[in-house]
């Protein structure tokens, strides 16, 4: 139905950018709600943000808010989180998700499709 790939995890100095890529194989892509998830080791996966299928709305968790902007362009399947301002407690594997659902769905019961995660490490 619809496959996920993350791209552009890496090492990043404290303070410092990355941009996170999605690419979605599957011609429903741009009818999803999409978002961005989060796990750390011996943590429990956490919810990042999310976005509607129009990209008109956008929901982020408090510990990034400010600091995250996701995004998407549905001519290119594409996903995208911009993150700045990285500190050490962003320093995890990123998933991304989607289903048909509503954007709130994604938050409260996550999309049925899951990428294979994108390391991210940020150094102080």
């Amino acid at each position: 139905q619809v496959q996920l790939v993350e791209s552009g995890g890496g090492l990043v100095q404290a303070g410092g950018s990355l941009r996170l890529s999605c690419a979605a194989s599957g011609d429903t892509f741009r009818t999803y709600s999409m978002g961005w998830f989060r796990q750390a080791p011996g943590k429990e996966r956490e919810f990042v943000a999310a976005v509607s299928w129009s990209g008109s709305t956008a929901y982020y968790s408090d510990s990034v808010k400010g600091r995250f902007t996701i995004s998407r362009d549905n001519a290119k399947n594409m996903g995208y989180l911009q993150m700045n301002s990285l500190n050490a407690d962003d320093t995890a594997v990123y998933y991304c998700n989607a289903g048909p659902g509503a954007v709130w769905t994604i938050k409260t019961t996550r999309g049925q499709y899951w990428g294979q995660g994108t390391q991210v490490t940020v150094s102080s």
